[in-house]
């Protein structure tokens, strides 16, 4: 038995369907999204069952439809179109970042040219933990690895063929043995099952956040779990709750790329960039993600 949610959402006229889709796109094995160059397939966990998402971009709007498993009685098309609209970044306040920013002396003419960019967000705000926490202090290459091999350890697959990126409840059942002979790290082996753990004891109540984003309040919980520092923090918080405020001034790829803005002829450093970060407050993390733009198409 499949259940089925459905919903059409209006995009604007600057909207960046490539945005969301290279996002999508990081891993070429396609375990658990499949991307062409208008639509995104994508196994996730909905209510506890596995499911297909399927968004298609259309001239001016987004089809979106969520093929559930072994259906759901407590399905809500309010609740998936407000995931949906989360995920396309379509909840962000670029229009007014971009009119204030777009004339500064260093930096504007990057946003004019990148004019319409949004953060793509993951599913859930645990998917952006996890994949925080994999993608500590190493290349987005080697992330991407450490990602599929946990989606892989979890095996949960829906009809589609695709397989879902896990749920809190899969990640607890696995060892820490497994986990380190997935390529994590001891720590990270340790920080995700205590992530897991206080998430299934609701300690961590991450979808009860999406709601009205308590910044603070989450910071403080998520950093007193060890191996969460600021860095993945700031980052879950952009990926997983669209909260753009976040200071990634500690992160490689932002600082290399602000050298090259600025055209400064040795490294920034984390100080420095913090600094010239604090400006545009409270678009820090947008600020970070032109950045990123300016690299590559690869998506952080």
């Amino acid at each position: 038995m499949t259940s089925r949610l459905s919903c059409l959402v209006p995009l604007p006229a600057s909207f960046r369907p490539s945005d969301v889709l290279s996002f999508h796109r990081r891993d070429a094995q396609e375990v658990a999204e499949r991307v062409t160059d208008t639509s995104l397939e994508k196994g996730m966990i909905w209510k506890s069952e596995p499911a297909c998402l399927t968004i298609l971009f259309q001239p001016g709007r987004a089809d979106a439809e969520l093929a559930i498993d072994g259906g759901s009685e407590t399905a809500s098309s309010l609740d998936f179109e407000i995931m949906v609209r989360r995920m396309l970044g379509l909840t962000q306040g670029i229009e007014e970042f971009e009119r204030h920013c777009r004339t500064h002396s260093q930096i504007g003419a990057l946003i004019a040219r990148q004019s319409g960019l949004r953060v793509p967000a993951t599913a859930t705000p645990f998917e952006a933990l996890t994949w925080a926490i994999a993608g500590q202090q190493i290349s987005v290459s080697a992330a991407v690895s450490l990602r599929r091999k946990l989606i892989i350890a979890t095996n949960v697959r829906h009809s589609s063929g695709l397989m879902c990126y896990p749920e809190a409840s899969h990640i607890a059942g696995l060892t820490e043995q497994t986990l380190r002979q997935a390529g994590f790290s001891r720590t990270k082996a340790s920080t995700l099952l205590t992530l897991s753990k206080q998430v299934i004891r609701n300690t961590l109540p991450l979808d009860i956040w999406t709601q009205t984003v308590p910044v603070e309040e989450i910071r403080e919980a998520l950093q007193a779990v060890r191996g969460i520092g600021p860095w993945t923090v700031n980052y879950a918080l952009l990926r997983g709750f669209g909260w753009l405020d976040g200071s990634l001034h500690d992160d490689a790829a932002v600082r290399r790329a602000l050298q090259a803005q600025l055209n400064l002829p040795e490294k920034i450093s984390e100080k420095q960039t913090k600094e010239w970060l604090a400006e545009f407050s409270p678009w820090r993390a947008l600020i970070a993600a032109h950045l990123w733009a300016s690299l590559s198409s690869v998506a952080y």
